[in-house]
């Protein structure tokens, strides 16, 4: 059985604004960031390790069609995301989560 995938408050903070923000470009854009934040979530639970580490032991996914990386930890029976973060946002915003 894959591991569960949580997101800390934080995290789902950060996917609400990013699809809000997307929504606001072009309607059905934000649901279209969704759908490819649930596959890489799909993606992270079949192979966690399949992401390499960026800091500390925190893993970062990137996300196909949009500037996004998810940043997560492997832990006993789940994985914890810690944040869902635009690619030009500075790391110390989410390394402050891990």
């Amino acid at each position: 059985m894959s591991p569960r995938v949580y997101l800390r408050p934080e995290a789902e903070a950060d996917i609400e604004e990013a699809a809000a923000w997307y929504d606001k470009q072009r309607e059905g854009l934000g649901n279209e960031f969704l759908d490819e934040i649930s596959s890489v979530f799909e993606t992270i639970s079949r192979n966690p390790s399949m992401y390499p580490v960026v800091h500390r032991h925190t893993h970062r996914a990137l996300i196909h069609r949009f500037p996004f990386g998810i940043y997560y930890r492997i832990e006993e029976k789940m994985i914890m995301v810690v944040a869902v973060m635009h690619g030009s946002r500075h790391p110390k915003r989410w390394q402050k989560r891990a």
